[in-house]
């Protein structure tokens, strides 16, 4: 059984082995700030309480597109996190108020690899060449 002990680093979630679920939520916003920003910090704050909830990666540019991934350990924890009353209330408002455009998309993520360069001082003794 996997923990709910995900970090996040400067570039990405640490996430347990695959397979889990990843939910893509990619849109366009309206003009304006109406809300949004503490609206989105009190979701990101909410979804981390819910069971099976593994973490999230998110960006927007400055035109307003914008991608966050959350990753769960199941499509029940995801359907339960939809229908959780304080989320739906920023569905809708989100319908009306935030978005132009939306899509999400679930996936179930079979594998996952990655690489990540760490930077050692030039005069380390494991950068040191003869």
């Amino acid at each position: 059984m996997r923990t709910n002990t995900t970090t996040t680093s400067r570039f990405a979630t640490t996430l347990p082995e695959p397979p889990y679920y990843a939910v893509i939520f990619s849109s366009s916003r309206t003009p304006g700030e109406q809300g949004y920003a503490a609206m989105a910090d009190r979701m990101a704050e909410l979804a981390s309480e819910q069971p099976g909830y593994l973490g999230a990666e998110s960006t927007r540019d400055a035109e307003g597109f914008g991608i966050t991934v959350s990753y769960w350990q199941s499509e029940a924890d995801i359907r339960r996190w939809k229908q959780n009353a304080e989320h739906m209330i920023a569905q809708r408002e989100g319908h009306k108020t935030w978005y132009e455009h939306f899509e999400i998309r679930i996936a179930r993520v079979e594998r996952a690899y990655g690489t990540s360069v760490i930077s050692e001082p030039a005069n380390t003794p494991s950068n040191h060449r003869p």
